[in-house]
């Protein structure tokens, strides 16, 4: 053999030698090195993981410092109101102290007077428009318009137009106009001056001796403060000029009012008041009804050539009580009036008692309305009663019956009626009326 092929295949023997101890070596190796790869890409996966994490954390803790901050700004804004000055010129700031409020009324009506010869159906309208100027936190200004029916001036208890007369123009009254101060010296203390808002309380909001349109002319001042954590007193008093003559004596009115209010737990309350109001001037005179119309009409009160025949010197006495039924709130009242300088003491005396369950203050909620009157024909002056009750006036008893329903925000309908009968006054005949009401408010 020669040598060059020895050296040949003595350097393959060597490699197959070392292949056979080597081998196992490398393939060991081999298996270190694919488990490190798959310990990294197993640490890749944890460390992509923790990081998914990490970005997920920190949007949570924006998201919640995004938040804290709209919460802050929100609690920092300035009040709609503050917002509403900073807006508005420094010339024209003083609109937004001014509040508008209005009515408007459809009313359906059916009345049945046995002393006439035919039932009477009408439609009749209300249209309020009001004011109110809130000049500083002592004072402010008052004013609203509203329709009614009257020749030389609009009716003092009615703000309703009847329609049907060829559409013809419906006018417009001065129905308030008044000055109110509320001084910061003497907390609870208001007074009112000029055509102003009826000043005396009528337990369950009654209207045995004022009718509720009624807006006297004059002054008035109302007083109340607490006795206690739970009882409080009120007192109102004012003075109105009823007719200014030019050839005679004027006739006015002058009032006092108190009354005390007791809750005894939560909603449960009593209430009892007394008052007195004196008429100036008014026997002998015309009739009232001649200041706003050309028809003398005395209302029932007693009367002979034209004029009144007795004096008004009225007392009266109320109470009232209201609790919870069921969470159901409900109101009992009454009322009496006697009128001290009646000619006649078998016609002075008035009075009333009703009550009012629930209460329409929101859409579906219903109320529910009853009283029953018995007023004689000096027991209050007439032309300032119930422009409903027995179509005006004194002299009948009658009961009211009312259901209200709230059937969306700021509208309601009422259907109300009145089964009275006269009594010493137009043949002691029976009256109905039927009212069926649908409002909207403002």
């Amino acid at each position: 053999m020669s040598k060059r092929r020895w050296q040949k295949r003595s350097l393959g023997l060597g490699i197959l030698f070392a292949a056979v101890l080597l081998g196992p070596a490398a393939a060991g190796a081999q298996e270190d090195v694919n488990q490190l790869k798959a310990e990294l890409e197993a640490q890749k996966q944890r460390q992509a993981e923790l990081t998914d994490r990490i970005n997920q954390l920190e949007a949570r803790q924006k998201l919640q410092e995004k938040t804290l901050d709209e919460k802050i700004e929100q609690a920092a804004a300035p009040k709609p109101e503050e917002r509403k000055a900073d807006i508005i010129p420094e010339s024209l700031k003083w609109a937004s102290k001014l509040n508008w409020s209005g009515d408007f009324r459809y009313r359906y009506e059916y009345i049945d007077d046995d002393s006439k010869t035919t039932d009477r159906h009408r439609n009749r309208i209300r249209a309020r428009l009001g004011l109110d100027a809130r000049l500083s936190d002592e004072w402010n200004l008052g004013f609203r318009l509203a329709t009614s029916e009257g020749q030389d001036e609009g009716d003092p208890v009615s703000t309703n137009q009847t329609l049907g007369g060829a559409f013809g123009k419906k006018p417009i009254w001065l129905d308030l106009a008044y000055l109110g101060y509320h001084p910061q010296w003497c907390k609870g203390l208001d007074i009112t001056a000029g055509k102003i808002p009826f000043p005396f309380y009528r337990p369950g909001s009654n209207q045995l001796i004022w009718d509720s349109d009624l807006t006297p002319e004059g002054g008035a001042l109302h007083y109340g403060t607490s006795l206690g954590e739970k009882t409080s007193v009120h007192v109102n008093a004012g003075g109105f000029w009823v007719a200014e003559r030019s050839s005679a004596a004027d006739t006015a009115l002058w009032g006092a009012q108190a009354y005390l209010k007791h809750e005894i737990d939560g909603p449960t309350y009593v209430l009892g008041g007394a008052g007195g109001y004196w008429y100036g001037n008014l026997q002998g005179q015309e009739a009232l009804s001649l200041q706003w119309e050309s028809n003398a009409d005395f209302f029932g009160n007693s009367n002979a050539g034209g004029v009144y025949t007795s004096k008004y010197d009225l007392i009266e006495l109320f109470g009232e009580f209201g609790t919870e039924i069921g969470k159901m709130p409900v109101a009992v009242f009454g009322d009496w009036v006697r009128n001290t300088e009646a000619l006649d003491t078998s016609q002075d005396t008035g009075w009333l008692v009703g009550t009012v369950i629930n209460k329409a203050t929101k859409p579906g909620s219903w109320q529910l309305e009853y009283n029953y009157r018995d007023v004689e024909l000096d027991a209050a002056v007439g032309q300032f009663t119930d422009s409903d009750f027995l179509g005006g006036g004194t002299g009948g008893q009658g009961h009211l019956f009312s259901l209200g329903y709230v059937l969306v925000n700021n509208v309601t309908t009422a259907l109300t009626y009145f089964a009275d009968e006269f009594d010493g006054r137009k043949g002691n005949v029976d009256y109905d009326r039927l009212q069926l009401d649908l409002v909207v408010k403002f």
